[in-house]
């Protein structure tokens, strides 16, 4: 049977242990006491509120709640004798006793302990007294500059002094002052050793030493080893400039000589055990210990074992470790950077929201959580060390850079972190290597290998003035050839923000230079200006020719429609900058107005004046953070369909709907003097946008119900349960530039826009009041969910057809997983709709580690339990556990998504009618595995898919909806079973509403029974009702085939 562990402790070092723990499919469950917001309902692993300083309190908790094993991470607890406790009650919990744990706590004791067994370490000398310590730091030969408060709560507080003068204040703060305290009644001073600083972790039973890889950890706040010192602020894994016969050589001569030298004084230490070494000229050297995992070491270290951790931890404390060894990837870095409060080591202030956390996961990397909390569902900050992002690459220079671009994605107000983590290790690759980029060396942390590839300009959308064809370096543009006397040059310069991120997952290319230029020239043009010309500048890892032209030929033709010269452009190539696939665009315009021509003056904006809205492309290039976030949570992918009846393409391609130019359609307009002010609808949506070419004098209000709402903003309102004011605050809401002019020429003004665009009066200038804001969109919550309704008119049309009423309460249902239901997103996501009966009230998986599906079903808040099948010694044991958990839910319904167990026919007998399942043909004439090869071979021209009520007999069951799919003459079985997938999708959902909302059931005679009512819908009626899905009879099936 599984077990359920316990890990004590709130930092990212106890995030790094749950998170390894929660791999093995030997643990069902990980609690983590107090825990942070990481470890808060994060698939297996959950927080506990156990009270673990009573450690009488904490054995009975671990025996009340089934806790087979403890693991503890602070040191202060491993002082205080949590093992020794536990383990005389019973419990099994991993890590040292409390005397030996000293080797930590108990400074003094450490040192005599290393120069009895003969171990180097820095001369060093304990004393009580003030005066005979000052006394020794200004007689001894050596620089006696390291002073450390000896005792548990004060380990961490050791003074690197500057001077032997301020060696000696400290000591007098110590020991006479008492600035830590009572537990600082003893001082060691240490000579301050010089070298490289590196920690070595092993496992030990108290017999055999597993060392673990190499680890240098950055200990001062700031770039280059400045600043004051921090419990660390990063670190790398492996050392790659320390040699492997080092590393043996300090098993040898340090790790194993201290696990002995324990046992023989008869105190077996069993647990991790690091050591802080300092590497001098001469001689490796012990500068201090941890009796537990370091912190961020843990975090750079964990992810780089093969082997279960459970399984490691267990063989320790059994004494059996030389069975069960450690194993550690080779050939891959780990870097880990943390991210701290501003005012860290010293003062900080709590409760600063984080954000960017779905952003970073996105990118790749783990975010382990330290000092953070939930607060009003929002995670902030709640400590010094706030986070450590971790990545792991085949190199180093590869896994800072992606830890940075983690770091980067995430913000919180304040924060602080290292962006050079490994340097020392970089410059030795430097040396060791001669990195070299042609006949230029490389500096990989500041360059990362630029390569600048200018490229001879081209002068796409030519007009006149452009210069591209004189050459050279530079390019020419000249005005008075483009019509000029006088003329004032308005500028802009753009990058595309997160939309250029969602492009890339997309793979779409060639419409995100259109973003690009749409928003430097719409820029130019709230200006009056005419855009000249324009540059762009490419970054990217390694150049991937065709993304690059795709991006170029989207500008080019941006460019075109703007009426503008592509007059240079730019590419950068930087290996290490970038990840594989991924790539930076900016762009730089130029636009001109004559001076005497500059019609567009906010300042004649008066009250009573019209608001002329002219229509978006759709989101355009701004609010796509939140998009992202929204997206996620939902678990729909950028693939999926448009959702609701929004569009018939996928997400990510309407999503990527390029940003509106309006410079050819508006130049007429504005130049006409009719228009008092334009501006285009960017960040800050409809209320930040507007009030830039607002005299504060003023207000807008603006009446939603006049223009046409885009249907995906209704929906990104309803699935992000988004407030008006976050509507607005974000999104241009179907708005993609506002014009300002007199009431009296508002309509002439509208009729010359409508010739090229679509525009609507929305809204009128008034007197702004002291405090209010000024911009008030009046019925946007309304218009956006009358637009939502309207999107699900053909749900609610079905609904009336089938003359169903809606439950007053919706149906739970349970959906099983065996790691890949390929329906669940479907399921989840019909769920959600205003017209479905049912919801989806939990998910399990037979399967435990790294499951996507569990993930998805959490982001959108639906319970998760992992169920091991590999755990159970029958299936009726298993079914039983799963019947058990069901009932816990009060679970009515069951669907299999994707579950690849044969359950007992003493669960589906409990269940008679109330599972469904799916299968990817049409039954009966199909049956059993590889479904798609035997069409193949059969060489019929129809299959499909087929949800039935299960019975106990299988590839059986009452046929509840099957949806044909054509089979071409070109299909392989991977092109089929996408799109019979795709089939699968759209009527699980449907065929699942007909039973939750009682319109189909399961006859005692093992048969379908259509609601009375519905019985005599023809079956053109039923197709219409399920949205072109179609319920076919095996007669009908076979017609089809022999028709073919």
């Amino acid at each position: 049977m599984a077990d359920r562990v316990l890990v004590i402790g709130s930092g990212g070092r106890e995030h790094a242990l749950a998170w390894k723990l929660a791999q093995s499919p030997h643990v069902k469950q990980v609690l983590v006491a107090p825990g942070n917001a990481g470890t808060a309902n994060n698939g297996k692993i959950s927080n506990s509120a156990v009270l673990v300083s009573n450690h009488t309190i904490l054995a009975q908790f671990c025996k009340d709640h089934n806790i087979g094993l403890v693991v503890v991470g602070p040191e202060a607890l491993l002082g205080a004798g949590i093992v020794d406790d536990l383990m005389s009650a019973g419990v099994r919990c991993f890590g040292p006793s409390a005397k030996a744990a000293q080797l930590e706590t108990n400074t003094s004791f450490a040192k005599a302990f290393l120069d009895c067994h003969r171990i180097p370490t820095a001369r060093w000398k304990a004393f009580d007294n003030p005066q005979e310590a000052c006394s020794f730091i200004t007689s001894t030969d050596f620089p006696a500059l390291v002073i450390k408060a000896s005792g548990q709560a004060a380990r961490k507080e050791i003074i690197i002094a500057a001077s032997k003068e301020e060696a000696c204040r400290a000591v007098q703060e110590i020991l006479q002052d008492k600035v830590f305290g009572e537990t600082g009644e003893t001082v060691v001073i240490e000579e301050l050793l010089e070298g490289e600083e590196l920690s070595c972790l092993c496992f030990t039973d108290g017999v055999t030493v597993a060392p673990m890889p190499l680890v240098q950890a950055h200990k001062q706040l700031m770039d280059g080893d400045q600043g004051p010192y921090t419990a660390g602020m990063g670190a790398y894994c492996p050392v790659s400039q320390i040699p492997e016969a080092l590393l043996e050589r300090i098993k040898d001569s340090i790790l194993q000589p201290i696990v002995d030298g324990m046992r023989q004084e008869g105190t077996t230490y069993v647990g991790v055990l690091q050591t802080g070494l300092m590497r001098t000229k001469d001689d490796v050297k012990i500068i201090n210990f941890n009796c537990h995992f370091g912190d961020p070491q843990c975090q750079v270290i964990l992810p780089l074992l093969k082997n279960d951790f459970y399984e490691v931890i267990q063989a320790t404390i059994d004494g059996k470790l030389c069975s069960c060894m450690p194993a550690w990837s080779e050939n891959h870095t780990a870097v880990s950077v943390v991210m701290a409060s501003e005012g860290y080591p010293g003062e900080y202030v709590k409760g600063m929201e984080v954000t960017g956390l779905l952003q970073a996961r996105e990118l790749g990397v783990k975010v382990f959580h330290a000092g953070t909390t939930m607060q009003d569902d929002k995670v902030v900050t709640d400590g010094g060390r706030v986070l450590t992002v971790t990545t792991i690459k085949e190199d180093l220079m590869s896994a800072l850079e992606e830890a940075n671009k983690g770091v980067t994605a995430i913000r919180f107000q304040g924060a602080i972190y290292r962006k050079d983590i490994g340097y020392q290790a970089i410059a030795f690759l430097q040396q060791s290597v001669g990195l070299i980029n042609g006949d230029v060396s490389v500096d990989a942390i500041t360059s990362s290998a630029l390569i600048n590839q200018s490229e001879p300009p081209t002068a796409t959308g030519s007009r006149s003035g452009s210069h591209a064809e004189l050459g050279g370096s530079a390019d020419l543009f000249d005005l008075k050839a483009s019509g000029y006397d006088d003329p004032i040059l308005v500028s802009r310069t753009k990058g595309i923000g997160t939309k250029l991120q969602v492009a890339q997952l997309c793979k779409k290319h060639d419409t995100i230079g259109q973003d690009l230029v749409a928003m430097c020239v719409n820029d130019i043009l709230a200006q009056g200006a005419e855009p000249l010309f324009f540059l762009d500048y490419f970054a990217c890892g390694k150049l991937d020719t065709e993304v690059a032209q795709a991006v170029r030929a989207g500008i080019a033709e941006a460019c075109t429609k703007a009426g503008c010269a592509l007059l240079g452009r730019d590419t950068a190539e930087m290996p290490g900058m970038y990840s594989p696939g991924e790539y930076n665009l900016a762009g730089f315009a130029v636009g001109a107005v004559e001076r005497g021509q500059m019609f567009l003056q906010p300042e004649r904006v008066a009250e009573g004046d019209v608001i002329i809205g002219l229509a978006s492309s759709g989101i355009q290039s701004h609010g796509f953070n939140l998009v992202r976030k929204i997206l996620l949570m939902s678990s729909l992918h950028y693939s999926s369909p448009v959702p609701g009846g929004c569009g018939d393409q996928p997400l990510g391609e309407l999503l990527l709907t390029p940003t509106k130019i309006y410079s050819k359609a508006l130049l007429p307009v504005l130049r006409s003097g009719h228009v008092k002010a334009f501006a285009p609808i960017t960040g800050g949506g409809l209320l930040e946008s507007i009030p830039r070419i607002l005299p504060e004098a003023f207000s807008v209000i603006l009446d939603a119900y006049s223009w046409q709402i885009p249907e995906i903003f209704s929906w990104l309102q309803t699935e992000g349960n988004l407030s008006e004011e976050e509507m607005a605050r974000t999104f241009n809401c179907g708005i993609g530039a506002v014009l300002m002019a007199d009431k009296e020429l508002a309509q002439q003004v509208l009729k010359d826009v409508q010739r090229h665009e679509e525009a609507w009066l929305i809204g009128n200038i008034v007197p702004s009041h002291t405090g209010s804001s000024h911009v008030k969109v009046k019925n946007l919550l309304k218009a956006l969910q009358l637009n939502r309704s309207q999107c699900l008119q053909n749900a609610a049309d079905m609904d009336s057809h089938l003359h169903v009423e809606a439950p007053k309460s919706k149906v739970k249902v349970a959906v099983l997983i065996s790691g890949t239901g390929t329906n669940l997103a479907a399921l989840i996501a019909y769920a959600k709709e205003p017209a479905s009966c049912v919801q989806i009230a939990l998910v399990i998986s037979n399967k435990s580690g790294d499951v996507e599906e569990l993930r998805n079903a959490a982001r959108a808040g639906i319970p998760t339990r992992v169920i091991d099948h590999k755990l159970y010694g029958s299936r009726s044991e298993f079914d039983h556990t799963i019947d058990r958990v069901l009932e816990e839910f009060s679970v009515e319904l069951i669907c299999l998504a994707g579950f690849m167990r044969i359950l007992s026919s003493a669960f589906i007998r409990k269940w008679y009618g109330k599972i469904l399942n799916i299968c990817p043909s049409l039954l009966p004439s199909v049956k059993g595995g590889n479904a798609h090869k035997q069409v193949l071979q059969a060489g019929v021209k129809v299959t499909g898919c087929t949800v039935h009520f299960v019975l106990e007999e299988a590839n059986t069951g009452a046929i509840i909806l099957q949806e044909p799919v054509s089979v071409n003459t070109d299909d392989t079985e991977e092109t089929l079973l996408e799109r019979v997938k795709e089939a699968e999708c759209r009527a699980f959902p449907i065929a699942l509403q007909l039973v939750a909302s009682g319109v189909v059931r399961l006859g005692a005679d093992g048969k379908t029974c259509w609601k009375q009512g519905t019985q005599s819908l023809t079956h053109h009626e039923k197709q219409d009702c399920i949205s072109s899905t179609t319920t076919l009879k095996p007669q009908q099936y076979n017609r089809l085939q022999s028709n073919a």
